[in-house]
């Protein structure tokens, strides 16, 4: 009976959140559309942005290679560029809003519209502008397939690890420019240790762990970031991402990732925050107060980076590829390995 009450309690909740993005439309102003080109074999990318124009170009470039046919972004009051480094791009359309990105569910309200108008029946990866996919064989393979491989499968999501990079010195202490592969000028991650736990009652999982709880949480651990994401999913209308792409509604969508040491297919994603741009954004989100639920308790966070620390450590290891990435038990090919 308890579980039934769960499933109901979670149904409604789901609804809920359909229901919000369907009113946050409202608030999307149509920069440059261009859907149109999107078709029943699209791959998408979904995001929603704030001053990335200094990642934007590398990250555009390496997702294209992947195999992502169509960009959809929402881009949220920037004012470095963006807006207009985007417009300019053939394969994305663009949205703008001044509206809270705190009050729209850190962006998912509108990034879960573009989802339910754009995506259903599609493959589509929601990422943030500070992040690389990596999955196996992606050298010489690509996200058509791998996504004709989970269809095959069965498999309607793809989870994977979030990995911090960061360089060897201060994280202020580098040069990035615009375009430039961010492994360039921050190789290194903490291979472990990395803590899995599942919880009820959304079946949700929870990795901690890594190079941003060493550094900046290690008094409370449990305060560190969470690491799993499923990026990457064949929408359909019933889905709703809950907590950044951490966890999903309906709750079996959270099974398919383990977290460091599934058997299963899986990937990584390459997180570049640390680049010397981090400083600047860290005293910008400090003043916003608009990427945590209570901002205030995250102050001595902010200061932590705005200081421009330095994260390496003896225990540091310098990214080679996926291949390397596997050996540590930080993302398998699966049965994708005996195709």
């Amino acid at each position: 009976m308890r579980r039934i009450w769960q499933s109901y309690k979670l149904w409604v909740r789901r609804r809920y959140l359909l229901w919000r993005a369907i009113r946050a439309r409202h608030k999307l102003r149509v920069i440059q559309d261009r859907t149109s080109d999107i078709d029943e074999t699209s791959i998408l990318c979904v995001g929603c942005l704030r001053n990335e124009a200094l990642r934007l170009p590398y990250f555009l470039e390496y997702h294209r290679r992947l195999g992502v046919t169509h960009f959809l972004f929402v881009d949220n009051d920037s004012d470095d560029g963006t807006a207009e480094l985007l417009s300019g791009q053939p394969d994305v359309s663009l949205w703008s809003t001044g509206e809270s990105y705190k009050q729209a569910r850190f962006g998912l309200d509108w990034t879960t519209w573009l989802q339910l108008k754009y995506a259903r029946g599609k493959w589509c990866l929601t990422l943030d502008a500070d992040e690389l996919l990596v999955f196996p064989f992606h050298e010489t393979r690509t996200l058509r397939d791998l996504t004709l491989f989970l269809d095959e499968t069965g498999q309607k999501a793809f989870g994977a690890l979030m990995l911090d990079l960061y360089p060897e010195g201060p994280i202020d202490g580098v040069d990035y420019r615009a375009g430039q592969d961010p492994l360039e000028v921050v190789p290194f991650f903490d291979p472990g240790p990395y803590r899995t736990v599942r919880q009820a009652p959304k079946d949700n999982l929870w990795v901690q762990g890594g190079a941003r709880e060493r550094v900046f949480f290690a008094d409370d651990p449990r305060r560190g970031p969470t690491l799993n994401k499923l990026p990457l999913v064949k929408w359909h209308w019933r889905y709703v991402y809950l907590n950044s792409t951490h966890s999903m509604l309906p709750r079996a969508l959270n099974h398919a990732y383990n977290g460091p040491g599934d058997t299963r297919l899986c990937g990584v994603l390459l997180h570049t925050k640390f680049l010397p741009v981090a400083v600047e954004k860290s005293v910008e989100e400090k003043t916003r107060k608009q990427h945590f639920a209570q901002p205030d308790a995250f102050g001595a966070y902010y200061d932590a980076v705005i200081s421009g620390p330095t994260l390496w450590h003896e225990g540091s290891v310098a990214y080679e590829g996926w291949e390397q990435l596997e050996a540590l038990g930080l993302m398998n090919r699966g049965a994708w390995g005996k195709k």
